[in-house]
């Protein structure tokens, strides 16, 4: 069995958590209303995970994460996922997800026809609001049909969702939450 690492670190919208193993990324966690939340769900999220000073690897992909957080179109897609358990479904899901440059959108149902599978939006929504990758697999950027915001099962919601696009330049999205 691997062992799994993590470290806080700040950004625009506050301080967030990176978790990585032998293989990569395990996961992103975005902010919480206090860093020790943030700490205590990661930790609650990531059983076994042990604080540690990131390896360069990591440290490349906070300094990525903070710069996208911060408005520089970085896509984030060089760095490496531990999809270990992860269902094959939701893997096309991220994959495909990961292609989406900051400052655009896709719908679930577009998603959903990229992928070969015309009628199953709702589960690609399903497969992003379980994404362990938040930000590195951009499902903020996942939209309802005809520009609603959708869901977002990241602390803070649909709130912090919007505040990501807004980063990113996106605009004219609806502000009520819509079905898939």
């Amino acid at each position: 069995m691997s062992t799994h690492h993590y470290s806080l670190f700040h950004t625009a919208i506050g301080e967030c958590g990176i978790v990585w193993g032998d293989r990569g990324l395990i996961g992103v966690h975005l902010p919480e209303s206090k860093p020790a939340r943030t700490r205590t769900s990661l930790e609650r999220r990531f059983s076994g995970a042990t604080p540690a000073a990131p390896p360069p690897d990591v440290e490349l992909a906070i300094d990525g994460i903070v710069a996208l957080l911060a408005g520089a179109k970085r896509d984030l897609r060089e760095l490496v996922l531990d999809m270990d358990g992860v269902p094959a479904f939701s893997r096309r899901v991220y994959e495909l997800a990961r292609t989406i440059p900051p400052g655009s959108t896709m719908t679930y149902g577009d998603i959903a026809v990229r992928l070969g599978s015309p009628g199953t939006a709702r589960a690609v929504g399903q497969a992003l609001g379980q994404n362990p990758f938040p930000i590195v697999v951009p499902c903020h950027r996942v939209l309802a049909a005809a520009g609603g915001m959708g869901g977002f099962s990241a602390p803070g919601g649909v709130k912090t969702k919007r505040r990501m696009l807004e980063i990113e330049g996106v605009s004219g999205v609806r502000a009520e939450p819509t079905l898939f």
